[in-house]
């Protein structure tokens, strides 16, 4: 029987127009006041933690449950006809007090992605949403996006706690992702090194990007990496030994227990908790501890055979790494089924489209799929991205 999951928090629709096959170098060179683009067709689909890995789960044979809160408006209803296409819309909560969230996506070529987006009724997202008896027998609660999510960063975060908490104490296992801070936003004052802080000891699996916890725990460090970046690729100038480890070494001292850093095209940073830590993980996940514990690297990514759009890839890279780690998966092969996922979902323009079975992929991993330059010294450490962003490899059908 296959354990059950939750995928709970942020839920949108994101549309993606598709621009012109030129590649840019600055987002001046085809974004200008009072300038007519001719664009190709947008691309409309489901996004956000949500959708994006609770259904790359369910693609991928969990047992998962999708909760979220939408609008009872014309973005809600189109949500919801396409959640039912995977029978997926039952734990949708629809809410007159609020609009539906959505995203556009500019995901010019030769540009990382910018993100037009409007939170809407996941501001009012709270525990309770989640009945009771959703509960039980759960295996797995993913959460995500608080920073999205304004219920879960005001009052000192205590909502992302008190939901954290929650799951903990019904006995599951518990993961949590997080999403970039608007700067300017209500988000971006939020204290979030505390927030961290306060919800990590209820924290499983913390899966976030280099970016977004480098904001999150450290901002003067996150100011030098932006200046060293040069308007660039920020995770195409990072030293693993010197950029992510010390942020791990924080993660791991507030309380999690297994830690992905998804470092955009190069891969993901992982550490997992000595093995008496590691116990606290959930009891229904059946976490081989003694397997997992005491790791540390990173797991280079494959190269995609095309790029036509990074939106989701994390998100369905996480999902590859859970569903495998469940289904009881050795942490080498979740790390490489996620890796290997995440790059079969930057050849499609949305998240869902790409995945496929773990056995295609380990048929292709077994057939010596290609991985992304990287340069490692005898600890097995990334020193530097070796790799070109992906959004520099971009080809248009």
């Amino acid at each position: 029987m296959k354990k059950k999951v939750i995928a709970a928090g942020h839920i949108c629709l994101d549309i993606t127009p598709v621009f012109p096959e030129k590649t840019v170098l600055a987002v001046t060179d085809i974004l200008l006041p009072g300038k007519l683009i001719q664009m190709g067709d947008a691309r409309i689909h489901t996004g956000g933690a949500v959708a994006n890995t609770g259904l790359a789960m369910k693609l991928l044979g969990a047992d998962v449950s999708l909760m979220g809160k939408i609008g009872k408006d014309t973005f809600g209803e189109i949500i919801g006809s396409l959640l039912s296409k995977y029978d997926a819309d039952a734990g949708m909560i629809r809410t007159d007090q609020a609009s539906t969230s959505y995203s556009v996506v500019l995901a010019i070529p030769g540009i990382d992605r910018i993100f037009l987006h409007n939170p809407g009724a996941n501001d009012t997202f709270c525990a309770e949403d989640i009945p009771e008896e959703a509960w039980q027998d759960t295996a797995l609660f993913h959460f995500g996006y608080p920073p999205l999510m304004r219920s879960m960063y005001v009052n000192g975060g205590m909502e992302t706690v008190r939901i954290m908490k929650k799951a903990k104490e019904m006995g599951c296992a518990t993961s949590l992702d997080m999403a970039a801070v608007d700067s300017e936003s209500d988000a971006g004052k939020a204290d979030w090194k505390e927030i961290l802080r306060n919800t990590l000891p209820y924290v499983d699996f913390f899966v976030p990007s280099a970016e977004e916890l480098c904001y999150m725990l450290d901002q003067e460090r996150f100011a030098l990496w932006q200046e060293r970046a040069k308007g660039g690729d920020i995770t195409e100038i990072l030293d693993v030994e010197e950029d992510i480890r010390p942020l791990a070494e924080q993660c791991m001292s507030y309380g999690a227990k297994i830690l992905l850093i998804k470092c955009g095209a190069a891969g993901m940073y992982y550490r997992t908790a000595s093995e008496p830590v590691l116990s606290e993980v959930g009891k229904r996940a059946e976490l081989d501890t003694a397997g997992w514990a005491g790791q540390e690297g990173f797991e280079a990514s494959y190269v995609p055979e095309r790029v036509l759009s990074a939106a989701g890839a994390g998100d369905t890279s996480i999902a590859a790494f859970l569903t495998a780690m469940l289904d009881g998966y050795p942490l080498k092969n979740c790390l490489q089924l996620a890796a290997a996922t995440g790059a079969s979902c930057v050849e499609v323009y949305d998240a869902l489209s790409g995945i496929k079975p773990f056995s295609k992929l380990q048929e292709k991993i077994s057939a010596g799929w290609k991985k992304n330059g990287v340069q490692f010294n005898k600890r097995g450490m990334v020193l530097k991205n070796a790799v070109p962003c992906y959004f520099l490899l971009v080809s248009y059908e």
